[in-house]
């Protein structure tokens, strides 16, 4: 006779570790210098990442180069929701994320063409800069790495008794990597103050989401871990913002993890050498005629009578020649020293 299976009633904890699912609908309410704040910041990303993809054309950057263009709202509003302290990592697509955090744009324009004054001494490129100062720990090239590191930073907040939040991105095209789930596992078994931010472009490098996932609803990736998870209009930074503190504050409560799918959209390729032949070119013109995250916080200021054309017209104007000063300090910067090839491979601890 089989023997009688033991059950064990549930306790409060584990009545409450049922994964939440929600979209994020409403708005946060931004006063007018907020959105002429979130404008310029996502303004100069659009910029800088035009002129990259300019510079890149000339030969004068090499390697990889993957732009952020179309999903300026997602990093901008995140930004917004956390505090000094915090930390961000993050994949290739990271030069949105840099800008965002405070990183100089000289910096990181002399880092992409390989110069001496980049934040990784013109040794990393597009993918692999860093900011200490700035709590940004990367750009990843390999897909789905930042996720653990993402999440070894949150234990070490735990361990230390901060109150600091880490907020990890990655993309559509990582979710279905074996150490992402992993480090799910520990995140909620240990309660890790960690945001785990998916980018849904739709495209991952080339292939749509539904021919690649057999859950295509990405903020509930974490349901079989009980991580709550929420959809977020990711061309909206009111959107990501709103959704941002929420999750934020639950981390910072000693409620974490938390997963929040950013519904985006990049109107380039994959990388400079896609040519994004798997999308219509009808599909990326309709997203940017009725979603662009710039377009909306523009409109809006003019609606509200908070700016007009003229004004917005010469923030536009000063972020191009913010750009431009970038990109001619690039150009003009020392490639690094040949004996740099044998620094910074080594840290010995005393």
């Amino acid at each position: 006779m089989a023997a009688a299976r033991q059950t064990t009633p549930k306790s409060k904890t584990a009545a409450k570790r049922k994964p939440a699912k929600s979209t994020s609908t409403t708005k946060f309410n931004f006063s007018p210098e907020q959105d002429l704040e979130a404008y310029r910041e996502m303004l100069l990303i659009r910029r800088f990442e035009e002129k990259a993809g300019q510079m890149y054309g000339m030969g004068l950057i090499g390697g990889f180069c993957h732009l952020y263009i179309g999903q300026e709202a997602v990093v901008v509003g995140m930004q917004a929701a956390i505090g000094e302290g915090d930390q961000l990592i993050t994949s290739y697509r990271d030069h949105g994320h840099m800008l965002a955090a405070g990183m100089d744009a000289k910096g990181v324009m002399a880092e992409l063409t390989g110069r001496r004054n980049g934040y990784s001494k013109g040794k990393g490129g597009s993918m692999h800069m860093f900011s200490r100062e700035k709590n940004f720990f990367g750009g990843h090239g390999i897909v789905g790495a930042q996720v653990p590191l993402g999440t070894g930073l949150a234990f070490s907040n735990k361990y230390r008794g901060n109150d600091r939040v880490c907020l990890t991105y990655f993309g559509d095209g990582a979710v279905n990597q074996g150490q992402v789930y992993e480090s799910f596992n520990m995140a909620r078994l240990w309660h890790l103050p960690v945001v785990y931010v998916i980018e849904n472009n739709k495209y991952a490098m080339g292939t749509s989401i539904e021919r690649s996932s057999a859950q295509v609803d990405l903020s509930q990736r974490g349901a079989s871990f009980m991580i709550p998870g929420e959809k977020v209009d990711g061309m909206d930074v009111r959107a990501v913002k709103e959704a941002g503190d929420r999750a934020v504050a639950l981390c910072r409560a000693g409620e974490g993890p938390y997963i929040l799918e950013m519904l985006t959209y990049r109107y380039r390729g994959h990388s400079m050498s896609d040519p994004a032949k798997y999308r219509s070119k009808e599909e990326v013109q309709k997203m940017r005629a009725e979603h662009d995250p710039i377009e909306q916080v523009r409109q809006r200021l003019m609606d509200q009578g908070a700016s007009d054309e003229a004004s917005l017209k010469e923030i536009d104007k000063d972020v191009r020649a913010l750009v431009a000063e970038a990109a001619e300090f690039a150009q003009q910067d020392p490639e690094p020293d040949a004996s740099e090839l044998y620094t910074d491979i080594l840290v010995e601890s005393a």
